[in-house]
Parts: structure tokens; C-alpha cells; sequence
């Protein structure tokens, strides 16, 4: 469409600011719902998973939130086609009803000690139906929206609904906050935790109730007038190679790098600050619940600017910005953060010398192995718990040229301060104090370089590190902010519910959602605090020369095709 046809001075009417409120009312209201599990998953783990070992039962609680990332992009499939069958509203009204009753159920359901087994199982069956209402309800508001708006202001719209995400968290947190403080530790850890989840009944009642106000869309409406609505709208979708082409196309050159960049630079700088940093909970959750606040509006201003200079240079810039400033801003982020990890990092560098043959690839699923029987792993163990950056180096070949390889080796800023023998673990009765003198030994000689075991307080430079992390969000809200109205204007109105929704929750369930537990595996495989980050990089880079190459500018086409 020509720019000279778009209205230069339209206001939002009533009607259009009552779908623009409602649509991203429900939506908070499904995020809220969505990560309130992540933020109770410890008193989760306590009451559902008691007959696990603490380990095991952890891991597990964390595998059942992983689940939800995981099948949002099959309840796009499901619910992406019956939106495009029998319309946006009733579709999202009906993932709205699933969201909130798993919910509701979660804090209805009664503990291990109650049913055994069937506690978790259920929880599981609960958690995939979260996802998969989540998978169909994004591409539905985000439909719904865009296809009320006036030519010209589909970026500002829908821009609105990719700011619920962050809300929804932010309400989340809310009400947890609130119902410990009022209730104490002791009631809320006993079952008090239970009422998060009690109060999305009246989320849900009130969010239903506004959304039933709505009139459906516009442009679906007259699709169906005319009797042009898609008939089979998985096959047009993605057996037809012309569609499957822009599926692929806006997945790998614009979800993908968008959902690393989301994900890198909220819940992964969250991460890093409290593991590998190891600023106090309170201190993160603060600084970067400021950096939200700072950051949010943005989200509505590049929506708002992509009407104006288009989608794909904004959305690309952001993820080329990510690629080029991650490893800088995270290495500032330490610095300012644990200026005293820093500084230990930079003057006494932390090396093993192990055999590679004596070490275990420390992944345990069931939670019983405590890889006590090599030092090679007792080092790297204590280490990664830690939170201790090091680099790890094998022992030369030639027997000749170094100690036999049954040893491991820590030198800090060059100087070897601890030699362990495997020979010390092989008795059973002795090795649980052999393993608390070396760790006690690699305590001391870290405290001695100048390692803290927390970050101090008084030293955390708070203004630098909101301001980093407020640059770190500022890229989530240019990739983000426009890619509702870009994946929108990608797809044609009969199958546009499930064309965009499947790589908008394949981009963002499984590369964004996972990113978190990959760059952590990559972290412990290799000693270095930053190498994770070559997971997002590497996803952003990618993004930009696929997306320079091949994605098509969308903001001036018309959607009632």
C-alpha cells in the first residue's frame, strides 16, 4: 500500500481502544498464569514431589515448567486452525477458559501425601494444558488486534500486546509478594501459596466478561461473508511450499533471533546476576523489576515507530545490536555487579589440569549420583556451585611430562595451591572427609585470591547495573515490539491464525524458552561464566543474515486479502 493512503491524524476510537484494552487484559492475564508456576516452583516441589529426594524432585518440578514451553507450539496448531475456522474471538476466549481452570486446578490439587503419584501426574497433565492454551492465545490477540486497526497503526496496536508478557510477570510477582507478606513465611510455605493460583478464578471471570463485549473480527467477519475462510488451513498453511516458505522464513529470519534476545535479556541477566554473580535475590529481582519499568513503554514506541520506518530494519538492528554488545555488557555487568569477582577473574585466573578420561559428563536426571569418586569431577562440581569462572587444561600425553593422570591439579593466578589423588577416594569409609578436606582447601584458596562467596552489597554499583540491564531490555523491546504486526502482515487472512502462530511458538517456546537451561549446560561444561552467551549470539547473527537476505518488509500491506 502506498504511504500517501494512510491516515496521517487517526485517533483510536472507543471501540478500538476497548478490543486494544481487552485483548491485552486477557493476555496479562494468561502470562500471569503461565509463569506463576516458575516463580512457586520450590513450594511446588515441596507438595507435589515429596516422595522424590530433594534433587530429583527439583529437576523434576523444573522439567514440568520446561513442558510448557515445549507443546506451545502444538496448541498454536490446534488452536491457529480453529481460529482460522471459526473465527479470532471464540478461539481466544476459549484458550483463555483452559488457562484459567488448569490454573485454578493447581491450587485445588491435592499434595503427594494425599493421592501419591497422581499429584505430579496430574500437575503434568495441568502444565500442558497451560502451554497449549498459551500457543493458541498470542496468535489470536495479536490477530485480533491487528485486524481492527487502521492502516498506519498496526505496529502501534499491536505493540500493546507484546508488552502483557512482562505485565503478566510483574502481576504475578504482585500478588506472591502480597500473600506472603500477609499471611507470614510459615502459613504461605504451608498453604498459602495455594492462593496465587485461587485468584486467577476472578482474573479469569472478569477477563472472560470484558472479552465477551467484543464483536469479532472485522476482517474475518467479511471472509466469511463471502465464504472465503480456509477449509483446511494446516495443509494451505504448511503443505503449500509458497506459505511454508514465509513460515520458515519469518522463524529463522526474525522469531528466532527475537525469542534469544527476549529471553537473554530478561530472565537470562536475571540468572546471571543471582548464579554466577551472586547478587542476593532481593537486590536482582529489584534491579531489574526497575529496569521493566524503565523499559516497558519502549515496546509501544517501536511498535509505533516500525508504522513509520518499517519492521525489519527495527527487529534486525535489535538482534544485530545483541549479537555485537552481549560478551561487553555481560563482562560490565560483572564488574559493576561483583567488582570483587571481577577483579579475582582478571589477577588470579582459576585452572584445572585434569585427565579428560577421569571426568564425567556431570548430568544426573534422576538425581542420585553425587560424582564423589573422581577428583576431576569433585573439582569442576565445586567450582560450577560456586560459581567460580576457570579453564580447564589436559595433561600432556607423554607420561614423562607431567603427574600421572589419576590427579587433578587447581592453580589460581598461576601458582598450584591443591594436588588430588583419585587413589585418596577409592575407600568408601574415608572418602566423604577426603572430599570435605579438599573442598575446604579449595575454599580457602579462592577466599585467599581474592574469590567472595557473595556479592557485597555495599560494593554492587545498583545504578550501572539497572542501567545495563535497561540497555539489555531496550534491545528485547525494538526485536519484540514490532514483530506482532510483522508476522500479521506476513501471512494472508485465511490461514493467518496458524500461519503466524506456529513460528512465533516454535521461536519462542523451544530457542527463547530453553535458552536459560542451554546456556547454563554450556557454562558447567566449560568453566567460563560468558560462554553461554554464544548461544544467543550466535542464534541474533544468524537472524540477520538470514533476515537481510530473505525476509520481506511487511508495513505497508494490506491485510484484508
Amino acid at each position: 500500500m502506498a504511504e500517501e493512503t494512510l491516515p496521517k491524524h487517526h485517533r483510536a476510537t472507543q471501540s478500538e481502544k476497548l478490543v486494544i484494552a481487552a485483548s491485552s487484559l486477557g493476555t496479562v492475564f494468561e502470562w500471569y498464569d503461565f509463569y506463576l508456576y516458575g516463580l512457586l516452583v520450590s513450594n511446588i516441589t515441596a507438595h507435589f514431589l515429596t516422595g522424590l529426594n530433594e534433587t530429583t524432585g527439583f529437576i523434576f518440578a523444573l522439567g514440568v515448567f520446561a513442558a510448557g514451553f515445549a507443546v506451545r507450539p502444538f496448541g498454536a496448531l490446534v488452536f491457529g486452525r480453529i481460529g482460522d475456522l471459526v473465527g479470532r474471538k471464540n478461539t481466544f476466549l476459549v484458550t483463555m477458559g483452559i488457562m484459567g481452570l488448569s490454573t485454578f486446578c493447581v491450587g485445588l490439587l491435592p499434595g503427594f501425601d494425599m493421592i501419591g503419584l497422581a499429584a505430579p501426574f496430574i500437575l503434568i497433565a495441568l502444565r500442558l494444558l497451560q502451554g497449549l492454551a498459551l500457543g493458541g492465545e498470542y496468535g489470536g490477540a495479536a490477530t485480533y488486534v491487528a485486524e481492527h486497526a487502521p492502516e498506519g497503526k498496526r505496529g502501534l496496536y499491536t505493540s500493546w500486546i507484546q508488552t502483557t508478557a512482562t505485565l503478566g510477570l510483574f502481576a504475578a510477582l504482585l500478588v506472591v509478594i502480597g500473600t506472603r507478606a500477609a499471611m507470614g513465611e510459615a502459613a504461605f510455605a504451608d498453604w498459602g501459596w495455594r492462593v496465587p493460583f485461587l485468584v486467577s478464578i476472578v482474573l479469569l471471570a472478569v477477563s472472560m466478561w470484558i472479552r465477551l463485549q467484543l464483536a469479532e473480527s472485522p476482517v474475518f467477519q467479511k471472509m466469511k461473508a463471502e465464504g472465503k475462510t480456509s477449509k483446511a488451513p494446516l495443509r494451505e498453511s504448511f503443505a503449500k511450499w509458497g506459505n511454508l516458505k514465509l513460515v520458515l522464513i519469518a522463524l529463522f529470519g526474525a522469531v528466532m533471533g527475537q525469542a534469544v534476545v527476549w529471553y537473554a535479556g530478561q530472565f537470562y541477566a536475571l540468572f546471571f546476576l543471582e548464579k554466577m554473580l551472586k547478587v542476593d535475590g532481593v537486590t536482582t529481582n529489584m534491579m531489574i523489576a526497575i529496569a521493566l519499568v524503565i523499559g516497558t513503554p519502549f515496546f509501544v514506541f517501536f511498535g509505533w515507530l516500525s508504522d513509520r520506518i518499517g519492521r525489519k530494519p527495527i527487529v534486525l538492528t535489535g538482534c544485530a545490536l545483541a549479537a555485537i554488545t552481549y560478551f561487553p555488557l555481560f563482562g560490565a555487568l560483572t564488574q559493576a555487579a561483583n567488582p570483587a569477582l571481577a577483579a579475582a577473574q582478571r589477577n588470579a585466573p582459576v585452572r584445572l589440569v585434569v585427565d579428560p578420561a577421569h571426568c564425567s559428563v556431570q548430568f544426573d536426571p534422576i538425581g542420585r549420583n553425587v560424582f564423589d569418586e573422581r577428583t576431576c569431577d569433585i573439582a569442576k562440581a565445586f567450582l560450577a556451585k560456586a560459581g567460580i569462572p576457570y579453564a580447564a587444561a589436559a595433561w600432556p600425553r607423554d607420561p614423562d611430562a607431567g603427574v600421572a593422570p589419576s590427579r587433578t591439579q587447581l592453580l589460581i593466578g598461576g601458582r598450584l595451591v591443591l594436588e588430588m589423588d583419585d587413589g585418596t577416594l577409592l575407600d568408601p569409609a574415608t572418602r566423604k572427609d577426603v572430599v570435605k578436606q579438599y573442598q575446604a582447601t579449595m575454599q580457602a584458596s579462592l577466599g585467599a585470591a581474592g574469590y567472595p562467596a557473595r556479592a557485597d552489597p555495599a560494593q554492587v554499583n545498583k545504578p550501572l547495573v539497572i542501567a545495563i540491564l535497561t540497555a539489555l531490555i531496550l534491545m528485547v523491546t525494538m526485536v519484540y515490539g514490532p514483530i506482532a504486526a510483522m508476522l500479521v502482515e506476513l501471512f494472508p487472512s485465511r490461514i493467518r491464525y496458524t500461519s503466524m502462530s506456529l513460528p512465533y511458538h516454535i521461536g519462542n517456546g523451544w530457542f527463547g524458552g530453553f535458552l536459560p537451561a542451554t546456556a547454563f549446560a554450556m557454562v558447567a561444561a566449560t568453566g567460563d561464566i560468558y560462554y553461554g552467551l554464544w548461544y544467543p549470539v550466535v542464534v541474533a547473527a544468524a537472524t540477520v543474515v538470514i533476515g537481510v537476505f530473505l525476509l520481506p518488509e511487511t508495513f505497508r500491506r494490506s491485510i484484508d486479502d
